[in-house]
């Protein structure tokens, strides 16, 4: 048997346990743009798992199918992933298949006080990346990037002035510009330059991510100093990768619903963080886990961008203040039974192998 794992590896060796619809569509929450998000469970061939060959999870390449292996899955559950702990409340037309093996496993075994942490925690995840839209929306990238050469700054008298601006005001050339380093100092250089020495310039080329030093005759005498400002440079090349590497990846239905409602905000990610802090309140008080929302409109309102986003933070702090008061009052335990739930998964893998 090979021994590399995907998806049709899975399904030629009928390795698949649990396989369920998820996401929008298993909350009750999608529209006509909704993709089908699949989820499941899966068990590794027993020489691998005791060849220590682990894979905890397969996927697709756009993530919207994706396999936990059992003990991954187990684990999962025992933090009381809100994920998980979804995938594992989905029944009905949403189920695609289920193992006989998964009626051993319940959902009661898992819900606990720990879901306090865990679905307040990933709805607070939500409330950053909306945020983190909102600096994208509103201070995008460029998409010519910069160079090192636009973080060169020269001194002319007590005043510092961009390098290529410098060049342009004294009619010089780059490539007869040299460096030498200035000891005891960060990104600090003398600045040479001549028409008879080939100093080659300060870059090696356009996309070198630092300048660099000639060798300098020892009665020269500097010109000027240059201060390469390199860390300006590192948290410029940094947002400028994200910014783009989000755009490329970004889902152009939602972006485009994020820029007609002109909130500023990623409604998508605030919608699912009032749902999960409403499912953490209602877990707390009644010891169940309701996938599908009772308040659909209210969700798909807040995902359509009619909430102002501050609006939304006040709801999800009064949310948290009313998560407090019912994990005081539940009856849930303070986490999993871990030798229970140890156990339960011991036994199953020895039906699965025997």
């Amino acid at each position: 048997m090979d021994s590399k794992i995907d998806i049709d590896f899975l399904k030629q060796h009928n390795l698949i346990l649990f396989e369920v619809v998820s996401g929008s569509r298993a909350q009750g929450l999608a529209n006509e743009h909704s993709d089908t998000d699949i989820k499941g469970v899966f068990y590794l061939p027993k020489h691998l798992f005791y060849c220590n060959h682990y894979i905890p999870q397969v996927s697709n390449d756009s993530n919207d199918i994706v396999y936990y292996e059992l003990g991954r899955f187990f684990e999962l559950l025992l933090k009381n992933n809100p994920n998980i702990l979804e995938l594992l409340a989905t029944n009905g037309a949403d189920v695609l298949y289920k193992h006989p093996i998964m009626d051993h496993i319940e959902i009661d075994f898992f819900l606990s006080k720990l879901v306090r942490e865990t679905f307040a925690g990933y709805a607070m995840s939500q409330i950053q990346k909306a945020s983190g839209y909102n600096k994208k929306i509103n201070h995008p990238v460029e998409i010519v990037r910069k160079t090192v050469l636009d973080f060169c700054y020269c001194m002319v008298g007590n005043q510092s002035v961009l390098f290529l601006k410098w060049l342009a005001d004294n009619y010089f050339q780059a490539d007869k510009c040299g460096l030498s380093k200035i000891n005891n100092t960060k990104g600090l250089f003398a600045l040479y330059y001549s028409n008879e020495i080939a100093y080659g310039g300060i870059l090696k080329n356009e996309e070198c991510n630092e300048v660099r030093t000639s060798n300098i005759p020892t009665n020269e005498k500097p010109v000027t100093y240059l201060f390469f400002n390199q860390d300006a440079y590192s948290a410029y090349c940094k947002r400028y990768h994200e910014y783009w590497d989000w755009v490329n990846k970004r889902n152009n239905t939602r972006y485009q619903t994020n820029a007609n409602h002109g909130k500023g905000y990623d409604s998508k990610n605030m919608m699912h963080t009032i749902r999960l802090l409403q499912m953490a309140e209602s877990i707390l008080l009644t010891g169940k886990l309701t996938l599908k929302a009772g308040n659909r409109s209210e969700l798909l309102a807040i995902k359509a961008g009619e909430f102002e986003y501050d609006d939304l933070l006040s709801k999800a702090d009064h949310l948290m203040t009313l998560i407090n008061r019912a994990y005081q009052m539940s009856t849930l335990p303070e986490k999993p039974d871990v030798n229970f739930i140890r156990h339960l998964l011991a036994g199953l893998r020895e039906k699965l192998y025997a």
